[in-house]
């Protein structure tokens, strides 16, 4: 197959999806009329197995259950305490409640697998707070934003589960790939805060006084999600439970703690398992037309003709790197992150592959790519959330130039990874034995 043939297929997918065609339909266009047109029906009528197949599986089953888990924390009111339980703690740190932005986005992203909810989660709970004690706004929404990324590489998360079935990789691995990165790259976004907004949140400094017995006290509401994270990776990485078994496992704890909280109501219910049908829906059927598009790639020879192409260029590991990161920022400023993933995994993967770059750790990197995509303008998700949820009316430019700071600490982690692929790789080699 001709690569000016697939590079206007691409091309094709893209001027789709900016005409406001929805992106699954975008997907299904190129993949199952490009099928059609080179074999026939014939192919169109394997199409139906391969994706029952491929969805008929119990894998599958971990989007809805970790989209309902994050529903349940967001509604059973795990999310507010958990929040006001942090913010004693890091209040007197120089940045003040922007570092409990942080924390509470990474302790949330270990429990809900979705960056939208943990951006719309967290911005809801902690702008009445920022505002009240005067905090500048730029910081405060660009942290937010920020840190909602983290729910997509933090474990457990829907993108990296999304990427296994794809790339046909182990999840537990790539779940296990993305804790340290996850865990480093917040640490990076609050030393960005502290030392460049380190004299914001003086005024609660000044007004709120926590004595150590309090904080304490207010300590048992970091019990819930932190049971959750550890019941559930522990449960996957102990060797008692697939990913899937342990989400459900993660929902029947949160809904035992709701209980106990109080809280549980036939409408938490109703609510919380259509808004995690409803999210799922979308994830599945754009996974299932880029499984469609995965036939008519593998059937065309698409992989072995991109391959030889890249091969042709004589780019190493890393120059390759390169040109994708640069590819996947510029792709990003016009796709969220969710559509990039699912269009360009089955053409990028076997392509770093040639070149001898393991498909965990690329599973990092792309996801990298899609937290940026998140708060890139003028699509980003996260912005959009951010602004959505904030009261005060105020210019959409605050949370673009709020964000652009952190844009700039992923792109350097990125970088900074390819130089120390350890980083990534030590935790599921160690697991997997292999160090």
């Amino acid at each position: 197959m001709s690569i000016p043939l697939i590079i206007t297929a691409f091309m094709i997918m893209l001027a789709l999806m900016l005409l406001s065609l929805p992106v699954a339909v975008a997907i299904l266009f190129v993949g199952v009329l490009g099928g059609y047109l080179m074999y026939g029906m014939p192919l169109v009528d394997m199409m139906g197995g391969v994706v029952w197949s491929s969805l008929n599986s119990p894998s599958m089953l971990a989007i809805p259950l970790f989209m309902l888990l994050g529903e349940l924390l967001l509604r059973g009111g795990i999310a507010d305490r958990m929040y006001a339980a942090l913010a004693v703690w890091f209040n007197k740190l120089p940045g003040g409640l922007l570092h409990t932005n942080i924390a509470t986005c990474t302790l949330f992203s270990a429990t809900s697998g979705s960056s939208v909810a943990t951006a719309a989660t967290v911005g809801t709970i902690a702008l009445p707070a920022l505002h009240e004690y005067r905090y500048p706004i730029r910081p405060s929404l660009g942290s937010l934003a920020a840190g909602g990324t983290l729910g997509i590489l933090i474990p457990p998360s829907i993108n990296l589960l999304v990427y296994g079935q794809l790339a046909n990789t182990s999840v537990s691995q790539l779940f296990a790939a993305g804790l340290i990165p996850g865990i480093v790259l917040a640490l990076l976004f609050s030393v960005y805060l502290f030392i460049a907004h380190g004299k914001a949140g003086n005024a609660s400094l000044v007004e709120v006084d926590v004595s150590l017995k309090e904080k304490l006290s207010l300590s048992k509401h970091l019990i819930p999600p932190l049971v959750i994270f550890g019941v559930v990776m522990g449960s996957i990485y102990g060797g008692l439970a697939t990913p899937t078994e342990s989400a459900a496992i993660g929902v029947i704890i949160a809904l035992a703690f709701i209980v106990g909280g109080g809280k549980m109501s036939l409408d938490l219910l109703v609510h919380c398992s259509l808004q995690a049908a409803k999210t799922s829906g979308m994830v599945i059927i754009v996974l299932m037309c880029a499984l469609l598009l995965n036939v008519t790639i593998s059937m065309l020879g698409v992989t072995q003709a991109l391959t030889q192409w890249v091969a042709s260029f004589g780019l190493s590991a890393v120059g390759l790197l390169l040109v994708l990161l640069v590819f996947y920022v510029i792709l990003g400023t016009f796709m969220d992150a969710m559509s990039m993933l699912v269009l360009t995994v089955p053409i990028t993967v076997p392509m770093v592959m040639a070149v001898g770059i393991d498909p965990i750790w690329f599973g990092i990197f792309i996801v990298l790519m899609c937290e940026i995509a998140l708060i890139t303008p003028p699509v980003g998700m996260n912005l959009f959330v951010v602004q959505g949820v904030r009261k005060d009316g105020g210019s959409f430019n605050d949370v673009i130039w709020g964000s652009m700071p952190f844009v700039a600490i992923m792109a350097l982690f990125t970088l900074a990874i390819m130089v120390w692929p350890s980083i990534v790789m030590w935790l599921p080699d160690l697991l997997a034995g292999r160090s």
